[in-house]
């Protein structure tokens, strides 16, 4: 099975296995908002992601 290279470009796969995303939210418009939360979007956050999706769209992590 052939790995989905535009899914796994927004996902970071840590060492321990944890699969890591980019906040939603954070795309444009974010001038207005306070700067805390503006830097608190850079950081991502943990995925959930079942077995099953995990097998389909990251064969080989």
């Amino acid at each position: 099975m052939k790995t989905n290279k535009s899914y796994t470009k927004r996902l970071k796969l840590t060492k321990n296995g944890k699969i890591i995303a980019r906040k939603p939210g954070f795309n444009h418009f974010n001038a207005k908002q306070p700067r805390s939360k503006q830097l608190s979007g850079k950081v991502g956050q943990e995925f959930a992601m079942s077995n099953k999706d995990r097998s389909r769209f990251l064969p080989f992590s």
